[in-house]
């Protein structure tokens, strides 16, 4: 390769990302350019008002994780600005909340620019560049996306400020019309001039203090009192190949590493691992992760499930069959998207962002949806507003970085709320054990299991098997965003996943 490798959730954010390299910045500036312009080519996925974490190699160094998902303010009393909606996904329906009450404390402008200042090459203001002129001329809708907004209409069109944004004189904007936010740009260029200071502390922290917290729970005291959290990656390793990954209080790396070493130690991670054995790793997985995280004070407890003793327990039941079934089922649409990047001078990049679903409620002024990760299931699993204390919220976003003798190997992740973990362990099996190109390991068919139903996408043969009988089956009758979508490279490959809109190209 010339410059690099990309895979992002669309043309728009992949093009950006080219130019970077063009102009002489590594993989770091390409990929959070990449995510800069994707807040507006895939604004229902992503923005400024939500969260997620970056994972990085500088110069063939060890990885390093930038972690700026969400806190969760100190919830005190009640909010009535709450509200529950639901997603049609035509095979299936997940319900989710929205409103001033749903909004948590955003993450994503300071974790960006803390990561470019730390490992970028060109100014910030040239990595804006891109983002600044898609917001202000404005992008012809994909039929990807036409569709991701249709889902969420109701939330995009919650208040006045959404309407005007996608609305035109014919109605709610479809495939092929110009989508466009000035506002957003303006709000970048100040971004350019100010840093994160304009957000967390300067006219934009006021307005949304002025906006969310009289009836949310957002204020410029949280703003500014917001850090990013630089951590080590959990690693876990298959063969001569070293995962990495989003550590606690994250969940999703740590489940992922779980199950692989139930796997890895019950000899049934090979190249013809029965599906009997995926699914009954997903059920126990996420048996352990409900049995271990029952303190809402504490946010590292997930690690608990990789204590030795715990983990043998498990490893036992997994072995002879002999746990209660899993019938806990979780929610969430996933309005997440993924960036993968690598350069040829030993640089990587794996983001994952997301905006939950969006609280429909708008920084008018500079066209920002805020998100309503307060409001998803999944993230609040001791309920809606019991934090007592102001914390990171757990996540299942896992962006990954593989290496190879200390090298750089395979750049992945996916977006997809509580189905990234699926997509991306399926991936890392199709890659890793079952030896499939990139491209086919990314578009093979997949599963997904919460509680006690499986969702799975056509060709994949479920098992009639004794140990499943109390499983529910839900067929997909096309691949389907709900299973995630998994944006990955290589040093010879770079590859979008179709199910949401995902490209890839190396030049």
């Amino acid at each position: 390769m010339k410059y690099g490798a990309i895979s992002t959730g669309s043309q728009e954010s992949l093009d950006s990302a080219k130019s970077i390299f063009k102009e002489g910045g590594n993989a770091f500036d390409a990929a959070i350019a990449a995510v800069f312009t994707s807040m507006t080519s895939e604004f229902a996925l992503t923005g400024p008002g939500g969260g997620g974490a970056l994972l990085g190699i500088k110069n063939n160094n060890s990885p390093i994780l930038y972690d700026f998902f969400v806190d969760c303010p100190n919830i005190k009393n009640k909010k009535t600005d709450f509200k529950k909606i639901e997603v049609d996904f035509g095979d299936t329906t997940q319900s989710f909340f929205v409103g001033k009450g749903s909004v948590a404390i955003p993450g994503t402008i300071a974790g960006l620019i803390q990561a470019h200042k730390e490992n970028g090459i060109l100014p910030l203001k040239a990595i804006l560049e891109p983002a600044i002129d898609l917001s202000k001329n404005g992008v012809i809708l994909s039929s990807y996306q036409a569709y991701i907004n249709s889902l969420v209409k109701p939330i995009l069109l919650l208040t006045d400020d959404g309407k005007k944004l996608f609305n035109n004189k014919n109605g709610f904007l479809k495939e092929g019309d110009l989508f466009k936010n000035s506002n957003f740009s303006d709000f970048l260029i100040q971004l350019g001039k100010y840093g994160e200071k304009f957000f967390y502390e300067g006219e934009c922290a006021e307005l949304i203090n002025n906006k969310f917290s009289n009836n949310g729970y957002l204020s410029s005291e949280y703003l500014s009192n917001y850090t990013v959290k630089k951590r080590n990656p959990i690693l876990f390793q298959i063969g001569e190949y070293h995962i990495s990954t989003n550590p606690a209080p994250s969940y999703g790396g740590t489940l992922i590493a779980f199950l692989f070493n139930l796997l890895i130690q019950a000899k049934k991670l090979n190249k013809d691992i029965q599906l009997t054995d995926l699914i009954k790793s997903m059920e126990l997985t996420s048996i352990a992760r409900n049995a271990s995280c029952t303190n809402s004070g504490n946010n590292m407890e997930i690690n608990n499930i990789l204590n030795t003793k715990i983990f043998n327990s498990y490893l036992s039941c997994f072995l002879n069959d002999n746990y209660p079934k899993n019938k806990k089922i979780l929610s969430g649409f996933g309005s997440t998207t993924h960036v993968s990047v690598m350069d040829k001078k030993g640089n990587a990049v794996s983001i994952t962002t997301t905006n939950g679903e969006g609280s429909g409620h708008f920084i008018s002024e500079f066209g920002i949806m805020m998100n309503n990760m307060l409001g998803e299931e999944d993230l609040n699993p001791f309920g809606f507003h019991k934090w007592k204390t102001v914390r990171r919220l757990p996540s299942m976003i896992s962006p990954i970085i593989i290496t190879k003798n200390n090298k750089p190997e395979i750049i992945l992740g996916s977006g997809g709320s509580n189905r990234i973990r699926s997509a991306n362990i399926q991936v890392i099996i199709n890659l890793l054990i079952k030896k499939m190109s990139l491209k086919d390991a990314v578009s093979k068919s997949r599963i997904h299991l919460e509680g006690n139903n499986l969702y799975y996408e056509p060709g994949m043969n479920i098992p009639n098997h004794k140990d499943l009988s109390h499983i529910k089956h839900i067929p997909f009758e096309n691949k389907n965003l709900f299973f995630g979508g998994v944006n990955a490279v290589s040093i010879s490959e770079a590859v979008g996943d179709e199910r949401r809109g995902g490209v890839g190209e190396i030049f």
